[in-house]
């Protein structure tokens, strides 16, 4: 019987089919050890037991597809690494079909059974299995007495004109050195002839078991067959165990190919797209569930009960089932929609993003760079507009220059089009995909499934109908008033008005699920028939230094240390009064709260120093915890004095990190405090001067620059 859940993505997954495009979805999810304070869970890439992690992940995965093969290739290489990150990946056919029967990888295996002589005695059952095929092979001489290299053409031609002195055939292996700037490449491959390097490798402390290099192949029938004359070879030379490695495989529609990689603090999950949302729930839910065994997390909680994002990101790819079929170019407005509708609506840049947004992020929106170019990219848009036939590489290189960051980092965007059509990234760069990267680890595979309904269903509507017109200029108020999360959440609203109004409405369940904030810090306390509710909003951190000069190192350098808070006020209980005479001071000055909500709501957000970095902006400007705030009324004797804490209030140190959620939400809970105050022994009010206000926020900052400066 169908539960409530399956019916919703039923009809979404209906709704989809019945537009003019296919519309596959992919994440790029990152889990964390929570509990370790290791570098390679806080801050690096590399190092400790992130690896074993990751093929104990891959493992569990593999048990759960069988007939799928392990493959340990190369991840990506930054400045001032000396070899590729490694790369754990998960190949199978999407029809069930097993494309590997031979011995399993050593993950699966007792280290102590490697079989001594086995390098030798596979490379002997390969050739005879090339044999059998009738395919052409030679066997080279290597550096080592227990490597050999096979050279094979697998079309018929034989190898009688090859140079058996041909540098080639002594190649590093991909994992041993640098991937050069141009990407991996094999020349050999790619004139016909596939070197496979039979040898050992140490697969535990002081124990070595058989590998095979793979070479690259570009068609996957070809990789298929390749596999199945491996496991042929490795089951007749009876080994307990084989490390494949080498070339990436090549990917298709009939194939799934999912990868696991290191990245700063988290590993990351490469998931293959899948075509309908019932398939992407699935694998999310599958993927969730390892993890959880495994005991990594999608998110980390802080000392002081802070729950956050993993440390990588949660982003989503949409595409097709090839590169030719991507909604893209099979609507060539859609991307330039795409823009524009995203434009228009802050809540899908910033609502679900990580902490670190604005202009200096992962994520940069097109209109938050130089202002220049944003008069340009309207013309782009225009271009376009106007341009009857549209082909890949053409709108790729129009949108290009404005979907990067300031420093003209393409990987860093919003709206990421690096894997569009873009033919100087090799391999991977003409995929048709769009990554969305303003989007932190989902915390639940629910809230995952939400966010990629929703994001789904705004590219099906796009396709059909252009809800937007032009760019909107938003100005100082794309960073003031949408720093705020009331203003975000009536934005979606609006988005999912949209939704409804176009045949893709979101069920309420997922609706709600959209709105949940669990994961924001949010604090309230009932006084006089009002409530005063502290949440935790969006700030903008800028980087410290050069930005281009920052692309050269694994990380960048950003001063976190200015935080900001949305405080609203609203009626509540059986005595709830109306909300006009009520005053929320910050010291001496009252806030000038704003009304919404036909004056049902009061709000205004705060920003301050939370600490002092040991390299940031304004030196001189101290760390202003606790905030503290007064709510009272000129007609009421008493007031209530709320002091919200960074850390323990008493300053004492934690046990340990929260053991989960509910201690987290308990520490939260405790860093506000409050008190009863008398209304007359409060000093007189002051009005903040101007300058330390916006639109939507008081800077609590130059507030306490100016109150210095008066008193001296």
């Amino acid at each position: 019987m169908m539960s409530d859940l399956d019916k919703v993505i039923e009809k979404h997954d209906a709704a989809v089919a019945a537009g003019d495009a296919e519309i596959w979805i992919g994440a790029e999810p990152t889990f964390t050890l929570r509990t370790s304070e290791a570098p390679e869970w806080l801050s690096q890439a590399l190092g400790g037991e992130k690896e074993d992690y990751a093929l104990r992940m891959a493992r569990e995965l593999s048990l759960r597809h069988p007939g799928s093969v392990i493959l340990r290739s190369v991840g990506r290489q930054y400045g001032g690494e000396e070899r590729p990150r490694w790369s754990i990946g998960l190949f199978e056919r999407r029809d069930g079909a097993a494309v590997w029967s031979g011995p399993p990888d050593p993950v699966f295996a007792d280290p102590s059974t490697a079989q001594a002589g086995g390098a030798q005695l596979l490379g002997e059952t390969l050739a005879r299995a090339f044999s059998q095929r009738h395919w052409h092979y030679r066997v080279y001489p290597a550096g080592s007495d227990i490597e050999q290299r096979l050279l094979v053409r697998t079309d018929g031609k034989d190898l009688d004109g090859f140079d058996a002195d041909d540098p080639r055939l002594s190649r590093c292996s991909v994992h041993d050195e640098q991937t050069p700037d141009s990407g991996l490449s094999d020349s050999l491959a790619g004139e016909g002839f596939f070197l496979f390097v039979v040898g050992e490798i140490e697969c535990a402390p002081g124990i070595t078991t058989v590998r095979v290099d793979l070479p690259a192949c570009r068609e996957v029938d070809g990789f298929i067959e390749c596999l199945a004359v491996l496991s042929q070879a490795a089951s007749a030379a009876a080994l307990p165990c084989l490390l494949l490695r080498g070339y990436p495989p090549p990917v298709d529609a009939s194939v799934s190919w999912t990868t696991i990689t290191p990245d700063p603090a988290v590993i990351e999950i490469n998931q293959a797209p899948q075509p309908n949302l019932a398939r992407f729930r699935a694998a999310a839910s599958e993927l969730y569930a390892v993890a959880d065994e495994l005991g990594l997390a999608p998110y980390r909680l802080q000392y002081n009960g802070t729950m956050s994002d993993s440390g990588g990101g949660g982003q989503f790819t949409v595409g097709g089932r090839t590169p030719a079929s991507s909604p893209f170019f099979a609507a060539p407005y859609l991307l330039p929609r795409m823009v524009r509708y995203f434009n228009h609506h802050p809540a899908l840049s910033y609502l679900f993003a990580p902490d670190y947004v604005g202009s200096a992020s992962q994520s940069p929106r097109a209109d938050e760079g130089v202002r220049d170019a944003f008069r340009e990219l309207e013309v782009a848009l225009w271009q376009l507009e106007m341009r009857e036939a549209v082909t890949p590489e053409f709108l790729w290189a129009s949108l290009a220059p404005f979907l990067a960051d300031p420093s003209g980092n393409s990987h860093r965007s919003e709206l990421n089009i690096e894997k569009l059509w873009n033919a100087g990234l090799p391999l991977r760069g003409c995929l048709g995909l769009l990554e969305f990267r303003a989007f932190r680890m989902p915390h639940s595979p629910r809230r995952a499934l939400a966010v990629a309904l929703l994001l789904r269903s705004v590219v099906a509507m796009l396709v059909q109908h252009d809800r937007v017109q032009g760019l909107c200029d938003w100005g100082d108020e794309l960073h003031d008033r949408f720093a705020l999360p009331y203003y975000l959440r009536r934005d979606l609203g609006s988005v999912l008005a949209d939704l409804e109004h176009t045949g893709f409405g979101l069920d309420p369940s997922i609706a709600g699920e959209l709105f949940d904030d669990t994961y924001r810090s949010r604090w309230s306390v009932d006084f006089a028939g009002c409530r005063l509710e502290i949440e935790q909003a969006i700030e903008f951190w800028p980087l410290v230094g050069d930005v281009a000069s920052q692309e050269r190192g694994g990380s960048r350098l950003v001063d976190s240390s200015t935080l900001r808070l949305q405080i609203s006020l609203r009626r509540s209980g059986e005595e709830s009064v109306a909300l006009d005479g009520w005053q929320l001071r910050s010291g001496d000055y009252a806030l000038p709260l704003m009304a919404e909500e036909e004056g049902e709501l009061r709000l205004m957000g705060l920003r301050y120093r939370d600490f002092l970095p040991w390299r940031g902006l304004h030196p001189a400007i101290k760390p202003m915890g606790p905030v503290v705030l007064t709510l009272c009324h000129p007609g009421r004797e008493e007031a209530v004095e709320l002091s919200l804490h960074g850390w323990q209030p008493d300053g004492l140190p934690y046990n340990g990190l929260p053991g989960g959620l509910d201690e987290a939400v308990q520490r939260r809970t405790e860093r506000l405090r409050s008190r009863i105050v008398n209304y007359a022994d409060l000093p007189p009010v002051k009005s903040p001067p101007g300058d330390v206000l916006s639109g939507f926020n008081l800077d609590l900052r130059r507030l306490k620059a100016v109150s210095r400066g008066r008193n001296t």
